[in-house]
């Protein structure tokens, strides 16, 4: 059935953030700071890899990095775009409307639980290439895989943010749903050196949400969501 994979990864997230909620009940707070510091490292290293995996090449005996220049215009392009829109602001809006939805007023964790979770499982490769390949093929695997690593990542971030992180849910659910429903549209457009690209971007504000969680440093990840198109529109132009 198409749209299958969203729905599991959509209750895999669900599951593993009420799985963290229980699990937080018995970890004292200096346990949940270490949990958190050590995930949010993992975070990094996985945003690392991903950017690295697609501006290395192998030249000779060595390897060359490249792609730079693509990186630095799509980010300041997309940051510019992202921060005029104030993407950020709104995002924290939608979790504190749904804070008080849910009567969890005082809960002082629950909109960076949200805003965390959202931007590190619906920004990435797996989060837009399994849904097309839902949509077009009617194939979930690679859906399924990232229900397996959507809940382990919520069930963390829910055992050191709180209920928040299990709301992330929601988006996730809607983003997912209609790339699946709209796949054999975007098809047209898209070009596997754009998907490419479109991951590497991805992957460099993942690590930017681990930073966020371990450093005192914010960086406004949700604001540079635009940078995600505007290196669809540089790929084109280039004529890559």
């Amino acid at each position: 059935m198409t749209g299958i994979g969203t729905i599991v990864n959509t209750g895999a997230v669900i599951a593993g953030g009420l799985l963290g909620i229980t699990f937080k009940k018995g970890l004292t707070q200096r346990f949940q700071d270490t949990i958190m510091q050590a995930v949010s490292l993992a975070v990094m290293f996985i945003g690392i890899s991903g950017a690295l995996e697609k501006m290395l090449t192998i030249e000779g005996n060595g390897l060359a990095a490249g792609k730079t220049m693509m990186c630095a215009v799509s980010l300041a392009v997309g940051s510019a775009a992202g921060e005029w829109l104030n993407i950020e602001k709104k995002f924290v809006s939608f979790g504190d409307w749904l804070r008080k939805k849910t009567g969890r007023e005082s809960d002082s964790m629950f909109i960076d639980g949200f805003v965390t979770a959202i931007l590190t499982i619906c920004v990435g490769a797996m989060a837009i290439i399994g849904p097309l390949q839902d949509g077009l093929s009617g194939d979930p695997s690679m859906l399924f895989t990232k229900a397996l690593l959507d809940g382990i990542i919520v069930a963390i971030f829910a055992a050191a943010f709180g209920a928040g992180a299990i709301f992330s849910a929601v988006p996730l659910f809607l983003f997912q749903g209609t790339v699946t429903l709209l796949a054999r549209v975007i098809q047209i457009f898209l070009t596997q050196a754009m998907i490419d690209n479109m991951s590497m971007i991805g992957s460099m504000l993942i690590f930017c949400v681990g930073a966020n969680a371990i450093f005192p440093v914010k960086i406004k990840v949700a604001n540079m969501l635009p940078a995600l198109a505007a290196v669809i529109v540089y790929t084109a132009a280039a004529g890559m």
